[in-house]
């Protein structure tokens, strides 16, 4: 019975964050930067992402040199990038658009996607999307390891949430093996910890803006950097088993 109220606060929490992030979005603040992403998930737009070939996307990620940080069958070969095998095709396709529209910046690697993406056409991330989604989630790699202990301590918020702090659990999102279960909401197994880390702590301070209604922003700022460290370690090892 307490677990099933700690997930109703949970949840309430989540719509309360969700709410706050609307009217951030369409603040003041919003009107002046614009909004988030410029990606609408218009039946359209999903026929389109749908369409890719995955065929050709692999051969884009080999004459786009994509593989040299994400692989060849996206899986990163170090922890600096995040590895693409069984990610949302939607997902991506909305990164590499964000990219391209000035949407997703801010560090030095976001920087070099913005310069990759210029020269995509919407086809052809449609087209890279499905041949990263065509992959099974990655294992980590190599020379890549995780903490079994600290992802132990992740287990309560990732399963429950924290209702004393309005705190949604991260799989109701993200999915009970971390696979991604919303459209615009990636999978997370398999990530190699340093990458995730950096992620959370660039949604944490601000200096990454794309997520819709300031989702991840709002998550991010209620959680101790222990917290983010130990959610790393428990996302990289659910296919590192």
């Amino acid at each position: 019975m307490k677990n099933k109220i700690v997930m109703s606060l949970a949840a309430v929490g989540a719509a309360l964050m969700v709410s706050q992030g609307v009217a951030a979005e369409h603040g003041a603040g919003a009107a002046a930067k614009g909004p988030s992403t410029n990606v609408a998930w218009t039946p359209e737009q999903l026929r389109l992402v749908a369409s890719g070939d995955k065929n050709r996307g692999g051969q884009l990620n080999r004459d786009m040199f994509c593989a040299s940080c994400h692989g060849d069958q996206g899986v990163a070969p170090t922890g600096n990038w995040p590895s693409l095998a069984g990610q949302r095709a939607e997902y991506t396709f909305k990164m590499l658009k964000d990219y391209k529209d000035g949407k997703r910046h801010g560090s030095a690697t976001a920087e070099i996607m913005v310069q990759v993406a210029q020269q995509l056409s919407d086809q052809d991330m449609a087209d890279l999307a499905q041949f990263y989604a065509s992959f099974k989630l990655p294992s980590l790699p190599v020379g890549v390891s995780f903490d079994a202990a600290k992802a132990d301590q992740a287990k309560a918020v990732v399963t429950r949430g924290d209702g004393k702090r309005l705190v949604a659990p991260c799989q109701a999102c993200h999915g009970p093996n971390g696979e991604g279960a919303v459209t615009d909401t990636p999978a997370l197994a398999g990530m190699p910890p340093e990458y995730f880390i950096k992620t959370m702590h660039e949604y944490k301070s601000g200096a990454r803006a794309n997520d819709v209604y300031s989702r991840m922003r709002l998550i991010a700022k209620t959680l101790s950097d222990e917290e983010i460290n130990q959610m790393a370690h428990y996302y990289a090892g659910m296919t590192a088993k």
